[in-house]
């Protein structure tokens, strides 16, 4: 199979952000996206079955994701993804919404949320059955130009060797159906149950990922690479490699550190594909490993970073990144950004909604609030997230 990869600056990026429509004064799902992506088409004055540039439905109606263009910085990018976040977030207010974006909703019934018309949708519902139906999950997605496709598996496999640190950065699920799971990401326990998702195989070449396309085309595994669904992957008809790895994160400063850790981190590779420096693919029994170590124990976890099984403290590991890449940083006009990959190291999106959880519990209920509503604590977890990410509006989207 030819899958031409289209021309792409190196380095530039842009960024994909998941967002759920909540209540504003209960913190419950709301399947208001139709209405709200109505209103933002007809405002931007496009013809019927036109897509918007920036907001697109999901495949729950609770869902928006917004979408930015092309950047050469991460700091414009994020400038923009807040402008259009703040554009929505106006829409939803005029509705008694407020925008949430965490890794899964805490105390929402998957099964119970409508699923967006549209025949892609339907199709791998249809396939997937009850795990389709559980995809109440909401990440970041980044993507970084390459200009040159012999690029492009170095470059997934570069982001498979830092998935844990990724995840470990963003991890922000700790709730499911109103339990705490035990893990720091309960989102990454459950995208990987589709058949296509999960972390993808790792090849040396452009023509081995093309082979493997093909074989799955023919056996029907997928109809076209779109549907390869994996946590990182090789986008042809962007040119780009995509970071799926991340929970959903609920500020713009959150969602720049990674971007930017993301970005430094191809761009590097890109410079050791150009020295002709081969770079050490991890056995899969290993990156396995890796990925569910984060997903448990986010940042206190210890991942193995070579094939001889070498393991190191997450957080020392990506600390040695952070240092390294700090010049790369500069370079690409993100340093402040990358900087602040520090700050969540200190500070777990999962460990917060369990102290909001646990204060919650011990205090009385809030104004209105029923004291028989066991969803409660877990309405106050949500709610600090929509709060964050409200502030982190007024601060960096206008």
């Amino acid at each position: 199979m030819n899958l031409p990869f289209a021309d792409s600056t190196q380095s530039t990026l842009g960024i994909e952000w998941e967002v759920a429509l909540v209540d504003a004064a209960t913190g419950d799902l709301r399947s208001e996206a139709p209405a709200i992506l109505h209103e933002l088409h007809k405002e931007a004055g496009l013809a019927e079955g036109e897509d918007h540039p920036h907001v697109t439905g999901e495949l729950l109606q609770n869902t928006v994701e917004l979408v930015t263009g092309v950047h050469e910085a991460v700091p414009t990018a994020v400038a923009e993804l807040g402008t259009i976040a703040a554009r929505v977030a106006r829409a939803a207010a005029d509705r008694g919404l407020a925008l949430y974006c965490q890794g899964t909703h805490p105390f929402g019934e998957a099964m119970t949320q409508p699923i967006t018309p549209k025949e892609r949708y339907g199709r791998m519902v249809d396939l997937t059955q009850y795990w389709g139906r559980q995809m109440l999950i909401f990440g970041v997605h980044v993507h970084v130009g390459l200009d040159d496709p012999a690029k492009a598996m170095p470059a997934v496999n570069r982001l498979i060797s830092r998935f844990p640190h990724l995840l470990a950065l963003s991890a922000s699920s700790p709730f499911w159906v109103g339990a705490d799971t035990g893990y720091q990401s309960q989102r990454t326990q459950l995208f990987q149950q589709l058949p296509t998702a999960g972390l993808p195989f790792q090849f040396e070449t452009w023509a081995e990922f093309e082979a493997c396309v093909q074989q799955m085309t023919d056996v029907g595994m997928v109809e076209d690479v779109t549907e390869c669904r994996w946590d990182v992957r090789a986008v042809p008809r962007l040119g780009t490699v995509e970071m799926r790895a991340c929970d959903g994160m609920a500020t713009l400063e959150e969602i720049a550190a990674v971007a930017a850790y993301t970005q430094c981190l191809v761009h590097e590779l890109s410079a050791d594909v150009e020295r002709g420096r081969h770079m050490e693919i991890l056995p899969p029994w290993y990156t396995q490993e890796n990925k569910w170590r984060a997903s448990r124990y986010g940042m206190d976890a210890t991942v193995i970073v070579d094939a001889a099984g070498t393991q190191v403290p997450l957080a020392e590991h990506l600390g040695a990144d952070l240092e390294r890449l700090a010049p790369i940083a500069e370079e690409l006009g993100c340093a402040a950004e990358l900087a602040h990959a520090r700050v969540l190291m200190e500070h777990s999106p999962a460990d917060r909604q369990r102290a909001v959880e646990a204060e919650a519990l011990a205090g009385p209920p809030a104004e209105g609030e029923s004291a028989h509503d066991a969803a409660a604590p877990l309405r106050a977890v949500v709610l600090d997230a929509a709060a964050r990410t409200r502030e982190s509006l007024e601060r960096v989207g206008g």
